[in-house]
């Protein structure tokens, strides 16, 4: 019979995860979604380990994510050791180990759930009145900005677009607060859902940069909340840190859909650039 089922997407296949004779599970760390050489993004390995999570659990979908980084994960093969807790009819539990050639690198505990598209009975997260994606920042460094978005494998796997208000950093003005904003969506075209939000919820660049401190900022722990399925289309995406203190930086992130419902949110603690 001819094939007619659509290719897989590069995200999906970037975050396949497979089991084994044993009845474990093996992923195979994709090299494209670094943030920097060897270092691959942290809302990647989630999506990784969400899946994982999902093999075992009777929902669809990823609500709550609380992550600690153990140190950097490089690309290339890994285990993911799926230790099943509770699950009832509405939720299912479970913890998750990714280990590399060097050993463990991230542990996860999950919550999984089946999400609506619903609309709220209360929210009080109303969308920033963002600059249009035409108007934002070019995906791709046309020479002009005095400190664009680096060149990593994590730009080439998602588009982004850095609103302007919040980017004087990238043209060689910083501003005084650890504030950025923009839109995304993944460059292959796959419209979003709760595996994608959970790479949105660590996208953008650290907040510190919007105050011209730049350098790589290695998180350390990262709880991400998926609320509802998100519409086709752009995601906007909000971070703001509220302390940078003492080496440490936090960023509280929240994510819109295009029709501007709220679909996710996130916090994280990092280590300040050096």
């Amino acid at each position: 019979m001819p094939q007619t089922d659509a290719p897989r997407s590069a995200f999906d296949a970037a975050t396949a995860v497979t089991s084994t004779d044993g009845g474990g599970l093996t992923a195979r760390l994709d090299p494209g979604w670094d943030v920097g050489p060897g270092i691959l993004n942290g809302g990647y390995l989630l999506a990784v380990v969400a899946r994982a999570a999902l093999t075992a659990s009777p929902h669809a979908h990823p609500v709550a994510l609380a992550a600690s980084f153990l140190r950097a994960t490089p690309p290339g093969p890994a285990t993911l050791t799926l230790t099943p807790g509770p699950a009832g009819r509405t939720l299912a539990h479970s913890s998750v180990l990714l280990a590399g050639a060097e050993g463990p690198s991230l542990a996860v505990q999950v919550t999984t759930a089946t999400l609506t598209d619903e609309p709220p009975v209360y929210s009080a997260a109303i969308p920033p009145d963002a600059t249009p994606v035409a108007d934002c920042l070019p995906p791709v460094d046309d020479g002009a900005l005095p400190h664009p978005l680096p060149e990593v494998g994590l730009r080439t796997r998602v588009h982004t677009r850095l609103d302007p208000v919040t980017a004087g950093w990238a043209r060689g003005r910083p501003g005084g607060e650890p504030y950025l904003r923009g839109w995304v969506r993944l460059a292959d075209g796959r419209e979003p859902d709760p595996l994608a939000l959970l790479l949105f919820a660590d996208v953008l660049p650290p907040t510190s940069w919007a105050t011209g401190r730049f350098g790589w900022a290695p998180t350390v722990q990262l709880q991400v909340l998926v609320r509802a399925l998100p519409a086709p289309g752009w995601c906007l995406v909000e971070a703001r840190a509220n302390e940078v203190a003492g080496g440490w930086l936090d960023e509280d992130y929240r994510i819109w859909d295009s029709t501007g419902r709220l679909v996710a949110q996130s916090r994280q603690l990092a280590r300040l650039p050096r």
